[in-house]
């Protein structure tokens, strides 16, 4: 991403951070979900949005397809906070690398406790 892009996307998280927030206390109280990074594309007309989910009782999927439902809401607010030439459509992905990360760990502790000790 060149710099601009780069800082549109650093704004766009910023503005877009309450209104999920917003949401995800509506719809799944006691829940929190984080943006965790924002591609936008070269022209900056498409924006993906990866978000990872903590807590017990959201649905990663549902919250997905609520987000889907909302985005001319989420859009609206996006454009009143950054001046841009088109407001970015909105694509919504579970960004599961918390989860890979954790599973990685598990595994080279494991191999670590069945290794042979020195």
């Amino acid at each position: 991403m060149s710099i601009r892009t780069e800082k549109a996307a650093s704004t766009i998280k910023r503005i877009m951070a309450k209104p999920i927030g917003d949401l995800a206390g509506e719809y799944y109280p006691g829940s929190l979900v984080t943006i965790t990074s924002i591609r936008l594309s070269p022209d900056m007309r498409l924006a993906k949005v990866y978000l990872s989910f903590y807590g017990k009782s959201i649905s990663p999927g549902a919250f997905i397809d609520i987000l889907t439902e909302k985005k001319g809401y989420i859009r609206s607010v996006i454009g009143a906070g950054i001046r841009l030439r088109f407001t970015p459509d909105l694509k919504f992905f579970i960004d599961d690398t918390l989860d890979q990360i954790e599973h990685i760990q598990s595994l080279l502790d494991s191999v670590k406790k069945s290794g042979n000790p020195e």
